[in-house]
């Protein structure tokens, strides 16, 4: 058997476009009565999950009327003072009235949680939303605040010294998802 020194490959173009129509129709089943949805990605990778489900959901007969949105965390992360490198700000786009609406939080993984506390913190200066729940399309558990997704597209527990790494093509010119060591330079 050849050695290679590939990650681990969980999900490549057609098994993540799979798993995107999947999260679309859950969704879409548990956003029943809603008269507005709201996707809002997380910058950045959240932010092309976040448009790929409501294409999905467009394309499957929209069970809503769909709005979206973006958000930058940046400013309420708890971590800044650690960090070496300070994070772009990209700033938050929420262009429609945030009151009353139900809102799914779109972020390509799931870890700790402290960045979906951040989003909500954000979310919450723009008004009081009827209704807030997470899309991830990865959870690798490993919570560290009380925070759990509504729709998953694939659960894959890692070590802590185990990055799950997500790329899109509207980002990183691919569609995958692989481990990789956190020792790997990441940007």
């Amino acid at each position: 058997m050849p050695v290679t020194d590939q990650p681990p490959t969980l999900l490549d173009k057609s098994s993540m476009a799979a798993c995107i129509d999947r999260l679309a129709m859950e969704i879409c089943q548990g956003s029943k009565g809603a008269t507005r949805l709201a996707l809002v990605g997380i910058h950045r990778r959240g932010v092309p999950l976040a448009q790929r489900i409501a294409a999905a959901i467009q394309r499957g007969g929209p069970c809503a009327e769909i709005v979206q949105g973006t958000i930058d965390v940046t400013q309420y992360r708890d971590d800044l003072q650690t960090m070496k490198r300070l994070p772009k700000l990209e700033g938050s786009d929420i262009g429609f009235d945030v009151n009353d609406a139900h809102i799914v939080i779109c972020d390509e993984v799931l870890y700790t949680g402290r960045t979906i506390r951040a989003a909500i913190d954000e979310l919450i200066g723009f008004g009081r939303p009827r209704r807030v729940q997470l899309a991830v399309l990865v959870d690798r558990g490993g919570r560290e605040l009380p925070i759990q997704p509504d729709y998953v597209g694939l659960y894959h527990p890692v070590a802590a010294e185990e990055h799950i790494r997500v790329q899109f093509e509207e980002v990183d010119g691919v569609d995958i998802v692989f481990v990789q060591p956190w020792t790997t330079s990441m940007p």
